[in-house]
C-alpha cells in the first residue's frame, strides 16, 4: 500500500497548479525572443530598466490605489506578520520607486521592466494566473505628446514581435466617469453601470437607464456608446452636442488632440476610437488602450495614464504606462502560424575521451567566433547513428565528430 501510495505522490508532483505551466524547448526559445525584441523597442524610445520584487506589502495594491480586488491576490504573511501578496500588477510598486527614488525630479522619468504578474482568478481553460509582462512607464509629462508617444511605442513593440494583424481600440476614462456623473448616478449605481459596459451588456445598460429614470440628451449618449467607435469626427460631434460636462468635453478634446499627433507617426490605421472602454484598473484617469488581433479574445497589450496614483505614494507626478503581456502575445501568433520551425541552433561537438583536448581548444574557438557549441563525449556502446538522432532530437544544426585521429566530420541534421 505503501509503495503504491508514493508512486500516486510522485505522479501528483508531476502536475503543476492549476492556472500556471511549464513553458520549454521551443516555445521557451521563442518567448525569449519575443521578449528581447519588445523590450529592445521600448529602449530605443530611452525607457531604462527597473526591477521590483515579485512580492510586495498588501497595501501597495489596496483597493485605494484601485488594482485588482483583495480576493484576486495570492497573500501570505512574513515573519512579523505583515500580508504580503505577489504583485498582480507591476505599476503600482514603479509607482512607489518613483515616489522613493526620484522625488526631486520634475522632468520625464522613463522606465521599463520585464516581469511576471499573479491575478488570482478561478483557473480555467486558456486562463493563466501567472503572465510574463514586458512594459514602460513615463512619469512627469501630462501632454498628448505622451499619449500619442506609448500608443505609437506599442504599436511599434507588436509589430517587431511579427505579429501583422492587430488592432488598438482607444478611449479616455473621464468620458465614462463624466457621464455617470452628469446622470446623477452614486456610487453603486455607477459601479453598476461599469459591469455592464464592460461587458458588453448593452440591453442591460438601458434598463438600468429605465430603472434610474434618466432622460435626456445623456441617455442619448449612453444608447449610442455601442456606435461610438471608429470615425472620430462624427463620434466627437455626436457627444459635443449632448453634453456639457466638463469631464467628458476634455476627455473629447484630449483624444481629438491624440489621434492628430498620432496622424504624424503614420499610425492611424492601427488605431480604433472606442467611447464605451473601460479599465478594470480604477487608477487610470485619462486616455486608456488595449491591443486586439484575431483568433485570441484577450488583449495583447494595455495601456493609459494614471495621474493621481503616485500622488498617493507621496509625490505628485503623472504618468501613463503600457503592458504587452507576452503570453497572450504568443498564443495569437501560434494561432496565426507566424512562427517558423528553425533549430535551436549551435551544434553538436562528440568526441572520444582520447581527444579530450583537442576537442576542448576546438570548442573553444567555434565559441570565440560567436558560435552555440555542446560538447559531448562519445561512449563505445553506442553508434554514431545514435548521437546523430539525438541531434535532430535537440534541434541542433549540425553534429560535428573529431575522432581519436583528429579528423573532424560534420553532419547535417536535417
Amino acid at each position: 500500500m505503501s509503495i503504491s501510495g508514493n508512486g500516486a505522490q510522485r505522479r501528483e508532483l508531476l502536475h503543476t497548479p492549476g492556472g500556471v505551466r511549464d513553458i520549454y524547448g521551443a516555445e521557451c526559445a521563442r518567448k525569449k525572443e519575443i521578449e528581447q525584441k519588445v523590450h529592445d523597442v521600448i529602449r530605443s524610445y530611452g525607457f531604462r530598466d527597473i526591477q521590483t520584487p515579485t512580492f510586495e506589502y498588501f497595501d501597495v495594491f489596496n483597493k485605494e490605489r484601485g488594482t485588482v480586488q483583495s480576493k484576486e491576490m495570492f497573500k501570505f504573511f512574513d515573519r512579523g506578520n505583515n500580508t504580503l501578496v505577489l504583485r498582480p500588477d507591476v505599476t503600482p510598486p514603479i509607482a512607489r520607486c518613483v515616489a522613493k527614488y526620484c522625488r526631486d525630479e520634475q522632468l520625464q522619468i522613463r522606465l521599463c521592466y520585464t516581469g511576471n504578474t499573479f491575478v488570482n482568478t478561478r483557473p480555467y481553460k486558456g486562463k493563466l494566473q501567472e503572465v510574463t509582462q514586458v512594459g514602460a512607464e513615463l512619469f512627469n509629462d501630462d501632454t498628448s505628446d505622451a499619449d500619442a508617444e506609448m500608443i505609437a511605442v506599442m504599436i511599434q513593440c507588436l509589430k517587431s514581435s511579427g505579429l501583422r494583424e492587430f488592432q488598438l481600440e482607444i478611449g479616455h476614462a473621464d468620458l465614462f466617469r463624466g457621464l455617470a456623473e452628469e446622470a446623477g448616478f452614486d456610487r453603486e449605481k455607477t459601479e453598476e453601470l461599469r459591469g455592464l459596459i464592460s461587458s458588453k451588456n448593452f440591453f442591460g445598460v438601458e434598463e438600468l437607464l429605465d430603472k434610474t429614470k434618466v432622460s435626456g440628451k445623456v441617455r442619448e449618449i449612453f444608447a449610442k456608446l455601442p456606435e461610438l467607435l471608429g470615425n472620430l469626427p462624427e463620434c466627437l460631434a455626436y457627444v459635443r452636442e449632448r453634453t456639457e460636462n466638463e469631464r467628458v468635453l476634455s476627455a473629447l478634446d484630449r483624444l481629438e488632440k491624440v489621434w492628430a499627433i498620432l496622424g504624424l507617426y503614420g499610425l492611424c490605421d492601427y488605431v480604433t476610437i472606442d467611447f464605451s472602454m473601460l479599465s478594470k484598473y480604477s487608477y487610470y484617469t485619462g486616455v486608456i488602450f488595449r491591443a486586439y488581433t484575431y483568433g485570441n479574445g484577450e488583449a495583447l497589450a494595455t495601456g493609459g495614464r494614471y495621474d493621481g496614483l503616485v500622488g498617493q505614494f507621496g509625490k505628485e507626478a503623472p504618468a501613463i504606462g503600457l503592458a504587452i503581456v507576452i503570453d497572450q502575445l504568443m498564443v495569437a501568433m501560434e494561432r496565426q502560424k507566424l512562427f517558423e520551425k528553425n533549430p535551436f541552433g549551435g551544434c553538436i561537438l562528440l568526441y572520444p575521451q582520447a581527444v579530450r583536448k583537442e576537442a576542448l581548444l576546438l570548442a573553444e574557438q567555434y565559441r570565440d567566433k560567436g558560435q552555440t557549441v555542446q560538447m559531448l563525449r562519445k561512449s563505445s556502446k553506442k553508434t554514431l547513428e545514435v548521437y546523430r538522432e539525438y541531434a535532430k532530437r535537440m534541434d541542433a544544426e549540425k553534429l560535428l565528430y573529431l575522432g581519436e585521429d583528429g579528423k573532424l566530420t560534420s553532419y547535417d541534421i536535417g
